[in-house]
């Protein structure tokens, strides 16, 4: 099975135990701060590199 590049709102809404609302709105704002680095984004989707980076201070290669 693939390794995923984008999680989804499901699964931020897992991962945090958040509601839909809220994990909808974090993956806007994240997708914003790409979107100001110059980056293409998802719409309900946000990569995973760059959530676990932010929540979790993971640096993946």
């Amino acid at each position: 099975m693939e390794e995923k590049i984008f999680y989804n709102v499901e699964d931020v809404m897992t991962m945090l135990m958040i509601s839909k609302s809220h994990a909808y709105k974090i993956i806007r704002e994240l997708n914003q701060d790409l979107k100001a680095q110059g980056y293409m984004t998802i719409t309900g989707k946000v990569s995973c590199q760059y959530f676990d980076e932010k929540f979790y201070g993971l640096q993946t290669a």
